[in-house]
């Protein structure tokens, strides 16, 4: 876990944030707790989100996959989606997170896709389908953010967070 693995992100989006001075893999982690978690960024743009995470050491009591973990998973591409639609001029901040649980993982990979739903001025909306490695889904989701300006204190989270390698 929280091993260094390279993103694949859209070329115009990395020499936007890297004319700041921001190295965008890092920013867009998954964070401290997605570290913690396991979760890793396969793919990123605002058009579609991909993250791994790994059942093991996200489980309940009872050996499943912990919806709590899922959630996780879920809002972490959601927002990551919604910081790329937003640019460099904009702040993502989820509002509101829903998920079904459909089914009980017990071991292996779980994989999150985040699509759009709606991407405006002030709000993004994305859906994110968690699958098994069976490809079964696992849980449905769906992640409404806030689009704010950026701050000066923002502007220096972030650049902190973007140059230091500890990610969102």
């Amino acid at each position: 876990m929280g091993e260094q693995h390279h993103v694949k992100f859209p070329q115009e989006v990395l020499d936007e944030y890297a004319s700041l001075g921001v190295d965008l893999p890092a920013l867009f982690s998954a964070g401290h707790l997605g570290n913690r978690m396991g979760v890793q960024i396969v793919e990123a743009s605002a058009d579609k989100v991909v993250g791994t995470m790994p059942v093991e050491g996200n489980t309940q009591p009872y050996g499943l996959l912990h919806g709590g973990a899922s959630a996780v998973l879920a809002e972490t591409l959601g927002s990551i989606g919604s910081m790329l639609h937003g640019g460099v001029s904009k702040i993502a901040v989820g509002v509101d997170l829903n998920c079904t649980h459909h089914r009980g993982v017990r071991s292996g990979l779980v994989t999150g896709v985040a699509t759009p739903v709606h991407r405006g001025r002030s709000t993004a909306t994305y859906d994110i389908v968690i699958t098994d490695e069976q490809d079964k889904r696992v849980c449905s989701a769906r992640l409404t953010c806030m689009l704010r300006e950026v701050t000066a204190k923002d502007a220096e989270t972030v650049a902190n967070a973007g140059t230091n390698g500890t990610g969102a």
